[in-house]
Parts: structure tokens; C-alpha cells; sequence
């Protein structure tokens, strides 16, 4: 196919030749009805017909590559500058694909900055303008880009890619350029044609080591894989196989083959091992023999050896404990063991209860012996069993029992007969312990409350023996001049009540008056107190009064006396008396003073301690006895030898006494033979006669007899 060049003419030689060329262009015009302007290896070609844009993209693809894809501003110009002016213009490979402007070319949607539209386009005059038009030298917007219907005629203007099927040697990507294309290499190739490719280089392989390799690109070159085994005997020692990377190194070094070795064997768990190696250890032809400890079994060979394929003949053996009896199960027996070496093995413990109700007969713990037996029989569980109960003397016993006999979880029920009432718990269960859960009760004749004669009265109850049980039948009658008012007879019923109130005896208005039965007054005893209920007058008949004593003292007599018809107390009046306290064992040199204001050692008495001169008192210098009859501190002892500085001033400060007047020498001396008689006691350090605070020790004149 002829071509006909539009490039700038030098205008001398163009008027020579003018003619001759004009009429060429014509005639190759004529039969190829096209014409194209090249750059380089990248062409623009261009129709000297018309046809629709369909058409025109289908000449393109036929002939060359495709609509022209323009690419920048500046593919623009060259060809606003190069094609010549048409008309109707020229068709691009832009069309409009799912409502979005594409290159045909390549699909990629057409981007806001690649955009050279002219003003006021795209705006689909009509409808379906779905197809561009270039104005190749317009007047009004050279260059520019307007929308078309697909339908209308213009000159196709094609494009010739550069890249072809062996451009860079098929070893990298092909990339075009105004006029001329690049190669992107592949990895591991490189030159302007990625022709050449990345060596690796060969390796000098360690002795034993065998290498096997395939080289798609040329010996020890990229991509080329190496796998590498063996001389039998030995095992290969790294990478199996090797690549030769993009970079031109390999993706390891070269493995080692070593000698076959056997792995590592241990000692079995409660055992031993003895090995005898022929030369390296481990190696083959290496054996050894295997023991265990007393209670273990081997269970495997006894010996082993390495064999030339890197194995022992047999797995390690493995020491087993001996294996004691399994236990039989029982309902009633609960078992918890612990097997440090395996159920029911060597050095396994089993604990044994027994379920509530149930007590063990035997061995509560069992052990495995290392001769695989316990060392004690099973124990059992038997059933707990409460002593039978005797029936209640004047009463019944009911008793349930689910498991039979006296025994677990019996429960019996105690009544008695009229006239008697329960004494103890009405029901008892037999525990788990083998004992009832209380003491069997009694039936005690039910009686009814004690009777008193009327006032001016009198009461008399035969037969009753001094007890009001049900039957008991007591009389009233009133003194000479008085009347009874009630039932003159009661009766003790079953339920503990009399069948009446007790009677009373009032004047009678047609008798002579009787004189008032009235008994002496009665007074609080010293640290006591009463409280008296009277009737009729003061400290008249019946009248009672209740006694007590204050804390410390202990009430000596009845606690309550009652005035009878005799005109005399029940008792004589009581009197409190001090709490004791025992009495306190002074030994020498510890001098003792007391104060007892109720009797020597009682309630109340406070006793002080000093020592003699040159001795110091260890302890408290004052007790006192308290209400609950103890002394509220033990007794001190007296220690020979002079106070050291560290107990004077320990002192001081105990005294409260530790302030500027204390420095001086002549009162420190004062204090070292007072032997700091009142340490810690709380009181203050000044004489209580001195108004000025001078310094000095309390002392007690009544208890000190030091000056």
C-alpha cells in the first residue's frame, strides 16, 4: 500500500516537483481511497471517504488498530497540525456506553481532565448523539471534540499501535509512546528488549549431595529449580529444593548430607536405659537395653537397635505400674482415690466413707503395694443402729421405722396417759451417729397450782401429801366471824386447773369484827434492794416482798418472804454480802497496803505494791477486787539493781513528766530512788497539796510509808 507523506516541503524543491507529486497523490488516492501521516512506529491514518462511525471503526480495526485514542493535549495538536482539513471532520474512538463517554480502545470512561470539548458540547442536539467528531483545523475550535449522531458520514481517522506480538521479547510489557513504544521488563529479565534474562550462577555442591535441575530460561538462571537428594546412607540436611529468584539469587544455600542417625532415646519414666554406640551415638548399629524400678513392668523389648534407615527395631518401651485388684463396687461405700501411675496401679490410695446412716468397718485408706496387691482388706459399710427405747412409765411409745428394727431414720413418738403430763422431747430420731437425738421423756402426774388459805381463813387438802395432782381435793373454811365467798372445795382436774377460784373470807356484818393479821415492817438490805406486793395493809397478810443485791454482792437468805396468818415472815430477812476474792500470796521484799471497805480481799478492797529502796517494781503498783470475784492485775515482783537512762526516761515519759524542769541533775537523781514508784498509772506528777506545779511523785501517805 502506497503513502502518500503531508510533511512541510522545502518550497524551492516543492515547485520543481510539485506537479509530479500531485498527480501520484491522485492516482494512489485513487486506488487505495485513503491516506495517513506516520510517526515512527506509530501511525495516524485517515479515509479519503466518508462512512458512518460503525463503519469507520470497523475499516480501522481491519486495517490498522483501532479509532484513534488520543492520549494528551499534545496528540491533539500534532494532529490538528498534520491531518488535513475535512468538512465534515473526522470520527474518534469515543462513544457514549451505558450513558458514560468511553474509549472504545481501550473501555476506560473518559475522565474530567482528559476532557477537550468544545463550548457548549456535548448536547445531544436531537437525541442519540452517542458518537464524537474531531475538528481537525476548524476554524471557530481547532482540535476540539463535539458530539454526533453514530449514523451521520465522516472521515474515519485510524490509528497503527506500535507494540507487537514480540515486542520486548515477550518478557516484559509493552508500553506506547508518541511515535515509539517502551518495554516494562518482567521480573527477572532486563535489557531495552527484556531480551536478557538474570543468572543465578552454579554452586559447588558438598560432598554425598546430588542435584537434579530444570532451566526454562538458561542454565542457573531465573526461574531455573534444583532439587537435590542423598547417597544412601546419609539424610540431607536443608532446603530440599532451591529457585533462582528475580533478584539472581538462589532462595538458599545448598543443603549438607549427613551420616543416618537414630533419634535421641530417653530413659523410661520409672526405669533406666544402657546404651552401647559403635560409633557415634545413636548411629547405626547403636542398641540398647531397658530396665524398671520395683512396681513397674516393661511393657515393649528390652533392646533396640539403629538400623541403616535412621529407626530403632522398636519403639521405646514404656515402664507400666504393677496393676493392684479393681475395688468391688458397693451402694453403700464411697470410694476416692488418686492414681499418680494408672487406675488401681502401683502407688494408687483409695478413701473410703459410708453414706449418711452408715459407719466403716476397716480400713478407711487402702494402698497398691509394688507387688500389685492392697495392703489391707476391703472395708465395709453397715448400717447404724440407735438402742431400743423403753415405753414411758404412765405413758405410750409410737415409733416408725423405715429401715427396720431401732435403726437409721426410726422416728418414735411419746404420749401419756390422763393425768400425766410429757416431761422431755415428745419426739426423738435415730442420727446418724447411733444415737436418738435426745434423752427419752417421762410422764409426770400433771398437778395444779399451789393453794393458799384465805385470808382469816384456813385450807385443808387430805391425802395430797403436799402435792396437788389430779384428784386432789382441798376444803376452805373462814375464821370465826368471817364468811366464805366461793366454792368451798376445789378439785385438781386433768388439765392442770382447779374446777374453781380459791375462795375469799369477808366480814361477816352479823359477827363481831376480827382483828387484822399484820406482820413487823421489813428494810432493804445494805447494797440490796426490795420490792414487796402488800394486801390489805402494809406488810399485812400475804403480803410478799422480793430481795436482791447490787453488783459485787451476793444475796445470803430466801429472795422472797411472805406474811402469814401467824403474823410471821416465811424467813428470816436476807442481807447481801461481798464478792470474794482470793487472797493475795505477798512474798518478800514486795510490800503490800490495802483498802477493804466490804472485808479483807472482797469487793471493792484495792491493794498497792511498793518495793524496798534499790529495788524497781516489775508490774502494776495497784489491783483491785472486781465484781466478778478476780483482781483486776497479777501481782508484781521487786527487781534489784539501779535504772538504767533508757528506763529513767522511759519513766519520765510514763509520768507525763518528761519537760524542761527534768534536765536538771538533782532531779533525775530523785527520781532514780524513787524507783518510779507510780510508772504509766495515769496520774498526775505533781504533788496534789502543791498550788505552784512544782515537780515531784505522787504519794499516797496512807500506802507509802517512805518520806
Amino acid at each position: 500500500m502506497a503513502s502518500c507523506p503531508k510533511a512541510i516541503w522545502n518550497w524551492r524543491f516543492q515547485r520543481v516537483v510539485f506537479r509530479t507529486v500531485q498527480l501520484l497523490c491522485f492516482s494512489v488516492l485513487i486506488l487505495e481511497l485513503m491516506n495517513q501521516k506516520e510517526v515512527s512506529a506509530w501511525t495516524y491514518h485517515y479515509t479519503n471517504k466518508s462512512y458512518s462511525w460503525n463503519y469507520s471503526r470497523t475499516f480501522c480495526q481491519k486495517y490498522y488498530t483501532d479509532l484513534v485514542a488520543i492520549q494528551n493535549k499534545n496528540e491533539i495538536a500534532y494532529l490538528n497540525e498534520t491531518v488535513p482539513y475535512y468538512s465534515s471532520y473526522y470520527w474518534i474512538g469515543i462513544r457514549k456506553i451505558d450513558n458514560k463517554w468511553t474509549w472504545v480502545g481501550t473501555k476506560k470512561t473518559l475522565t474530567k481532565e482528559a476532557e477537550n470539548w468544545a463550548d457548549n458540547e456535548p448536547n445531544n442536539k436531537k437525541n442519540n448523539q452517542d458518537c464524537v467528531e474531531i475538528y481537525i483545523k476548524s476554524p471557530s475550535a481547532p482540535g476540539k471534540w463535539n458530539d454526533e449522531p453514530c449514523w451521520k458520514k465522516k472521515r474515519a481517522l485510524c490509528y497503527r499501535a506500535s507494540c507487537q506480538d514480540m515486542s520486548c521479547s515477550k518478557q516484559g510489557e509493552c508500553i506506547e509512546t508518541i511515535g515509539n513504544y517502551t518495554c516494562s521488563c518482567y521480573p527477572g529479565f532486563y535489557g531495552p528488549e527484556c531480551e536478557y534474562v538474570r543468572e543465578c550462577g552454579e554452586f559447588d555442591l558438598p560432598q554425598h549431595v546430588h542435584m537434579n535441575c530444570s532451566h526454562p530460561h538458561g542454565n542457573f538462571s531465573f526461574n531455573s529449580q534444583c532439587s537435590f537428594h542423598c547417597t544412601e546412607g546419609y539424610i540431607l540436611n536443608g532446603p530440599r529444593e532451591l529457585e533462582c529468584l528475580a533478584s539472581g539469587i538462589w532462595t538458599n544455600s545448598p543443603p549438607q548430607c549427613t551420616a543416618v542417625q537414630c533419634p535421641a532415646l530417653k530413659s523410661p519414666e520409672q526405669g533406666s536405659m544402657s546404651c552401647f554406640h559403635s560409633a557415634k551415638a545413636f548411629q547405626h548399629q547403636s542398641s540398647c537395653s531397658f530396665s524398671c524400678e520395683e512396681g513397674f513392668a516393661l511393657v515393649g523389648p528390652e533392646v533396640v537397635q539403629c538400623t541403616a534407615s535412621g529407626v530403632w527395631t522398636a519403639p521405646t518401651p514404656v515402664c507400666k505400674a504393677l496393676q493392684c485388684q479393681d475395688l468391688p463396687t458397693s451402694n453403700k461405700v464411697r470410694v476416692n482415690c488418686s492414681h499418680p501411675f494408672g487406675d488401681f496401679r502401683y502407688q494408687s490410695t483409695c478413701s473410703f466413707t459410708c453414706d449418711e446412716g452408715s459407719f466403716l468397718v476397716g480400713a478407711s485408706v487402702l494402698q497398691c503395694l509394688d507387688t500389685g496387691n492392697w495392703d489391707a482388706p476391703f472395708p465395709e459399710c453397715q448400717a447404724v443402729t440407735c438402742a431400743p427405747l423403753p415405753n414411758p412409765q404412765n405413758g405410750e411409745k409410737t415409733c416408725v421405722q423405715p429401715l427396720g428394727g431401732s435403726s437409721y431414720k426410726s422416728t418414735c413418738w411419746f404420749t401419756c396417759h390422763e393425768g400425766f403430763s410429757l416431761s422431755g422431747p415428745e419426739r426423738l430420731d435415730c442420727a446418724p451417729s447411733g444415737h436418738w437425738t435426745g434423752s427419752p421423756p417421762t410422764c409426770e402426774a400433771i398437778k395444779c397450782p399451789e393453794l393458799s388459805a384465805p385470808e382469816q381463813g384456813s385450807l385443808h387438802c387430805p391425802d395430797t401429801h403436799g402435792e396437788f395432782i389430779v384428784g386432789s381435793i382441798c376444803h376452805f373454811s373462814c375464821n370465826k366471824g368471817l364468811k366464805l365467798e366461793g366454792s368451798n372445795h376445789v378439785e385438781c382436774t386433768a388439765s392442770g386447773r382447779w374446777t374453781a377460784p380459791p375462795p375469799a373470807c369477808k366480814v361477816d356484818t352479823a359477827s363481831a369484827l376480827v382483828p387484822v393479821v399484820q406482820c413487823p415492817p421489813l428494810i432493804a438490805p445494805m447494797q440490796g434492794t426490795m420490792s414487796c406486793q402488800h394486801h390489805l395493809r402494809n406488810f399485812g397478810l400475804n403480803t410478799t416482798c422480793h430481795f436482791g443485791c447490787k453488783a459485787g454482792f451476793t444475796l445470803m437468805g430466801d429472795r422472797a418472804l411472805r406474811c402469814r396468818p401467824s403474823r410471821q415472815w416465811t424467813a428470816v430477812a436476807p442481807t447481801c454480802r461481798a464478792v470474794k476474792c482470793s487472797k493475795l500470796p505477798i512474798t518478800e521484799p514486795i510490800v503490800m497496803n490495802c483498802s477493804n471497805p466490804w472485808g479483807n480481799f472482797s469487793y471493792g478492797s484495792t491493794c498497792s505494791f511498793h518495793c524496798p529502796e534499790g529495788q524497781l517494781l516489775s508490774g502494776s503498783e495497784r489491783t483491785a477486787c472486781q465484781e466478778n470475784g478476780q483482781w483486776s492485775t497479777t501481782l508484781p515482783t521487786c527487781q534489784a539493781g539501779p535504772l538504767t537512762i533508757q528506763e529513767t526516761l522511759t519513766y519520765v515519759g510514763g509520768a507525763a513528766a518528761c519537760t524542761t524542769g527534768l534536765v536538771t541533775g538533782s532531779i533525775l537523781l530523785a527520781l532514780l530512788r524513787r524507783r518510779c514508784r507510780q510508772k504509766d498509772d495515769g496520774k498526775s506528777p505533781l504533788n496534789p497539796q502543791s498550788h505552784l506545779g512544782t515537780y515531784g511523785v505522787f504519794t499516797n501517805a496512807a500506802f507509802d510509808p517512805s518520806p
